[in-house]
């Protein structure tokens, strides 16, 4: 069975495009929403969030812990954020190759902010037999797609009731994404 190789999904947040992007590219925030990341460590001078910028992200599916290489590769103020994934080890990512791209894009909409997160595997050597079997055993029966949309699902809802609680629509400005 081939692979679905990218998932998305969208959600109308009561905030303005600049105020969420500038929550959603501080990945040291991401925990706040993700079911599975805990935070981040960006390596060098976090001073804003900028194409080239590296973190490490620290992550957690029930007990088992694992940290991932992450690489920005869009950092568009109120339009989109943008990672790839290329590195993965247990407390390190010594491990490198292709895992996955995470993209957030910001869209007006009559006050409010359509936020689309998209995830895309970037496995692409790997063989779909290989990539499947895999993925039911990492995820519990699920393919990587599937477990996605889930996370996906969650890590909006869960953004937009914390942005939603913190008013006003009109939010953001200051000096980026809290790196500083």
């Amino acid at each position: 069975m081939p692979r679905t190789m990218s998932v998305s999904d969208s959600i109308l947040i009561r905030a303005a495009p600049s105020a969420v992007y500038e929550h959603l590219s501080d990945p040291r925030a991401m925990g706040r929403w993700s079911p599975e990341n805990l935070g981040a460590r960006i390596l060098g001078d976090p001073v804003r969030t900028h194409v080239g910028m590296v973190f490490d992200g620290r992550n957690k599916r029930g007990s088992f812990r694992w940290t991932t290489r992450c690489t920005v590769t869009a950092a568009d103020p109120g339009e989109r954020f943008a990672f790839r994934v290329h590195a993965i080890g247990v407390r390190r990512p010594r491990l490198p190759g292709a895992i996955a791209l995470w993209e957030y894009r910001f869209e007006a909409v009559d006050g409010s902010t359509r936020v689309t997160e998209t995830w895309t595997d970037n496995r692409r050597a790997w063989p779909d037999f290989l990539a499947n079997a895999f993925d039911r055993v990492a995820t519990r029966g699920h393919t990587f797609a599937e477990f996605q949309r889930g996370n996906i699902r969650t890590t909006l809802e869960r953004l937009k009731a914390a942005l939603e609680q913190e008013r006003p629509a009109e939010g953001g400005g200051g000096n980026g994404p809290g790196l500083g």
